[in-house]
């Protein structure tokens, strides 16, 4: 699984020009499932979210976690994406929806995170803060 995580003083989610999920100051997870993932990797890669020190301390340092602050997490199979031949990427290393998105419903309730709506086209408002913006992930 892969989760591009941006910290943000603000995020949104539109589907069809309706406002589904909002969150204040934390994290936008873009999350990527991939063949071969199960519930195993997705319990460590929330883990691994929710552990992150990516919030400025009391001295100004990257050092603190999420601790209170929110997550609005949207699915993205594009994550997967693979461009290494030609020009139009190949998604075959991207799980099917009907595998990622029973991950994708888990990996949110364990981080408590709003949610994007699985499959649908989205409008991702955000104001990235810093910018932060890290690549996690972990291997079957």
């Amino acid at each position: 699984m892969r989760a591009l995580v941006q910290r943000v003083s603000q995020a949104a989610v539109d589907v069809e020009g309706e406002r589904v999920a909002q969150i204040g100051p934390g994290l936008l997870v873009l999350l990527g499932v991939g063949v071969g993932d199960g519930e195993g990797e997705c319990d460590r890669l929330a883990e691994k979210v929710r552990a992150l020190r990516l919030f400025d301390d009391a001295e100004g340092k990257m050092n603190e976690p999420l601790g209170e602050r929110e997550i609005l997490c949207v699915s993205q199979f594009t994550l997967y994406g693979d461009a290494a031949r030609g020009n139009r990427p190949s998604y075959m290393a991207a799980a099917r929806p009907e595998l990622a998105e029973p991950l994708y419903d888990r990996f949110c309730a364990r981080l408590g995170a709003a949610k994007g709506v699985f499959g649908a086209c989205m409008g991702v408002a955000l104001i990235n803060d810093g910018p932060v913006t890290v690549m996690v992930e972990v291997e079957p």
